[in-house]
């Protein structure tokens, strides 16, 4: 350091930011989707070591507007502070049957709360496609919502204050050794034949997870049982994907439009609900002015309606550019029903017609 740098003081701050989990359980969640419940609020939760700051969570089955109807709405709401305001950031997701997380969706910066004003996400997840995978999303008619607030500020005291209750994140040890034993092969009594490729599995594993393996180890002929049971119709590198999601709840090589694609179709063919959800993700997280129309046809194909939403949002926002793709006038000719309903959906939302044979 220079001399005229040199400090005669020096001064050091610390900004104190405060974390805590939740997971709040709401049972027999599928009635409150009936628009039984027009809101509900979990129990009132505080940092031990300050009591009078109260938080709460507001989670409204239908939307709070006309906008948001058909959706799931989630805020998080300051109901008192003796210094306000106070600045936090929060996150909200649903821990799934298998305990992954889905739909995190995280505030973009540090935001201000006054008494009695409440933050959150309107459009958090499209109710028709929550309830097409109770099963994933409802274990026993059961909504785990887990949400993590960061307060800034040195408004809660001394460090090394406990909070309670916080989520634990134990180890998924299960996963771990079913992923291990199907990675190295080990104790295997079933090969599988992918096009040429040959896979060592477990069938008590594939059954309890796929009802279409089940159903065909029930029917296979005890003389074949020592044989190679042959797949048909999938690529070697889309079998292992969904096999390492059987084993382990994970699909993690899911980044490309055309992996998820055709993950997406084994997921189907298989019935593996939690790995559909994962694919629809993906392919939503992915979407693009050449991909957007391809997107479309495959939602339709398989009936999923978020991700049908959010394509038809995506091609909305971007349409002059979609309308020019190969994509889509590959779709005007082979599901012209997909085009109307586009104009249809961005009818409401431009004040000018907007014509899908524009680029003609």
């Amino acid at each position: 350091m220079s001399k005229d740098m040199e400090a005669n003081n020096w001064g050091y701050t610390h900004i104190r930011v405060k974390e805590f989990c939740y997971v709040w359980t709401i049972s027999n969640f599928s009635l409150c989707m009936e628009r039984i419940r027009r809101r509900i609020t979990n129990p009132v939760f505080s940092l031990e070591a300050n009591d009078k700051v109260t938080w709460c969570l507001r989670l409204q089955p239908n939307g709070v507007d006309e906008v948001s109807e058909y959706y799931l709405s989630v805020f998080l709401e300051l109901l008192s502070c003796p210094e306000s305001p106070v600045w936090a950031k929060y996150e909200f997701w649903i821990a799934t049957s298998q305990g992954e997380k889905y739909q995190c969706m995280t505030s973009i910066n540090v935001t201000r709360f006054q008494k009695n004003q409440y933050r959150g996400f309107k459009k958090f997840i499209l109710g028709d496609f929550f309830l097409s995978y109770r099963c994933w999303f409802l274990p026993e008619n059961k909504l785990a919502l887990c949400y993590k607030v960061s307060v800034v500020g040195a408004i809660f005291g001394m460090p090394g204050e406990n909070i309670t209750p916080a989520i634990k994140h134990p180890k998924h040890l299960l996963t771990d050794d079913l992923g291990e034993l199907w990675e190295n092969s080990l104790f295997t009594y079933c090969c599988l034949l992918v096009a040429g490729h040959e896979f060592r599995a477990h069938k008590a594993i594939l059954a309890a997870h796929s009802p279409v393996f089940r159903a065909m180890f029930e029917h296979e002929m005890e003389e074949r049982l020592a044989n190679p049971t042959e797949i048909h119709d999938l690529d070697p590198k889309v079998f292992k994907e969904m096999m390492d999601f059987i084993y382990t709840g994970k699909a993690s090589n899911l980044h490309s439009h055309s992996m998820a694609t055709d993950v997406l179709t084994a997921a189907y063919k298989y019935g593996l609900e939690g790995l559909k959800v994962l694919c629809e993700d993906a392919l939503s997280r992915n979407l693009s002015v050449e991909n957007a129309a391809h997107t479309l046809i495959l939602a339709d194909l398989h009936s999923t309606v978020q991700l049908k939403t959010q394509a038809l949002d995506f091609i909305a926002l971007h349409a002059s550019e979609v309308s020019e793709t190969s994509g889509w006038k590959s779709m005007m000719e082979s599901h012209p029903h997909l085009v109307d309903e586009t104009c249809h959906f961005l009818a409401p939302a431009h004040s000018v017609s907007w014509s899908p044979h524009s680029n003609t």
